[in-house]
C-alpha cells in the first residue's frame, strides 16, 4: 500500500472470494440448538440525497462489513424452558434499551410465523457485542441472522432475494446483511447493487465514545443535498484518495451537538489514517491505517475501541 497501483489492486476482489459470506448456522434440523454469529457494518460514505414524499430520505452509501460478532443462539422450547411467548429471548453482554420482545430478532421470527405457521416456539439467546447506537447496524443484522438462521434451520426454501424483501419489512439496512457483502445503496438503504470493493491489507481501528445519537434527530438536522462526486465513484478510487471526496452528510450536524465525536475523527487522523469517518448516524467512527494501531484502549479511555487487520481469507 506504498503506492497508487498498489492500492488499487487492494480495492479488487478476486474471482470466486466468499470472503463477505457470513458464518452458516452450527447444527441442523433436529438438533438441540442451532447458532449464527451476525456481523457488523460501516458505511464509506453516506450522503442524504432528498427527503421523500413519505418523511423518509433517499440516501446514497457503500456498505462494507467488518468482523465484529454478535451470537444468536437457537433452540426448540420444550418443557424445561417453557414461555409465555413464542419466541423467548435473552440479551447479555452489550445492554439494549427497550422491550426486548420489540427486538428485531423477535420481530423476524413473528414475521416468517405469519408465514410458516409451523415454525416452533424457540428459546433465544443473543450475546450482544456490536457497539449499541453506534450507527453499525448491530440491531439490523441481528434481524436478519434470524430470518436467515430460521430459513435454513427449518427448511423454508427461501432464496436470497425472497429474505431481502422480507428483511425491508424489519429495517432499511437488514436487507445488506442477507447478501454480507459490500455492496452500494440507494432509497433508504434497500435497493442493493453489490459491489468488488475488498479492503485486504489495511488496518481498521474503530472507536465509539459513550454518546448516544438519534437517527430520528440526526435526519431532522440535515440538509439533503446531492454529493459533488457518487460514493460508489470515489470508493473505486485508491484510499488515499478518499479524505474530502468520501463524506458522511451526518457528520456536519452531529459533530455540532457532540464535539467529542469529531475530536475523535480528528485524533484518528493524528495517529495517521489514511481515511477515517463516522459510520452511518454514529457515534462509532472508523479509521484505515497501513500499519496496526497500537494500544487504542489507551489512547481512547473510556470509550468502545476495536482494530484488526483486513485480510483476504477473513471470513465474515
Amino acid at each position: 500500500m506504498t503506492n497508487a497501483k498498489d492500492e488499487k489492486e487492494n480495492n479488487d476482489v478476486p474471482q470466486g472470494n466468499s470472503l463477505y459470506t457470513p458464518l452458516p448456522p452450527a447444527g441442523g434440523v433436529g438438533g438441540e440448538a442451532s447458532s449464527y454469529m451476525p456481523i457488523a457494518k460501516i458505511n464509506l460514505g453516506l450522503n442524504i440525497v432528498e427527503r421523500r414524499p413519505d418523511g423518509y430520505h433517499n440516501l446514497e452509501t457503500v456498505f462494507y462489513p467488518v468482523p465484529l460478532y454478535d451470537t444468536l443462539e437457537v433452540q426448540p422450547m420444550d418443557d424445561g424452558n417453557a414461555s409465555a411467548y413464542d419466541c423467548d429471548l435473552e440479551v447479555t453482554g452489550v445492554e439494549l434499551e427497550g422491550d426486548v420482545q420489540r427486538n428485531l430478532v423477535v420481530r423476524a421470527y413473528q414475521l416468517l410465523k405469519q408465514e410458516f405457521p409451523q415454525l416452533p416456539r424457540l428459546s433465544v439467546r443473543l450475546h450482544k457485542a456490536i457497539p449499541a447506537q453506534a450507527g453499525m447496524g448491530g440491531g439490523s443484522s441481528d434481524g436478519a441472522a434470524m430470518l436467515r438462521l430460521l430459513n435454513e434451520e427449518f427448511g423454508l426454501g427461501l432464496s436470497d432475494e425472497q429474505l431481502i424483501e422480507r428483511a425491508a419489512h424489519l429495517g432499511a439496512d437488514c436487507p445488506f446483511f442477507i447478501i454480507g457483502r459490500p455492496a452500494y445503496a440507494e432509497g433508504i438503504g434497500e435497493r442493493l447493487q453489490p459491489i468488488d470493493l475488498n479492503l485486504s491489507g489495511w488496518h481498521m481501528a474503530i472507536v465509539k465514545p459513550p454518546v448516544p445519537v438519534s437517527t430520528k434527530e440526526a435526519f431532522a438536522l440535515v440538509k439533503p443535498q446531492r454529493p459533488a462526486v457518487n460514493c460508489r465513484e470515489v470508493v473505486s478510487q485508491p484510499v488515499s484518495t478518499w479524505r474530502g471526496l468520501l463524506v458522511n452528510d451526518f457528520e456536519q450536524s452531529v459533530f455540532a451537538q457532540y464535539p467529542v465525536i469529531g475530536q475523535v475523527k480528528e485524533r484518528l487522523y493524528d495517529l495517521g489514517a489514511t481515511y477515517a469517518a463516522m459510520s452511518g448516524s454514529g457515534s462509532a467512527l472508523f479509521a484505515l491505517f497501513c500499519q496496526p494501531v497500537e494500544n487504542l484502549p489507551q489512547l481512547f479511555p473510556g470509550m468502545f475501541t476495536a482494530s484488526f487487520p483486513i485480510n483476504s481469507d477473513m471470513r465474515l
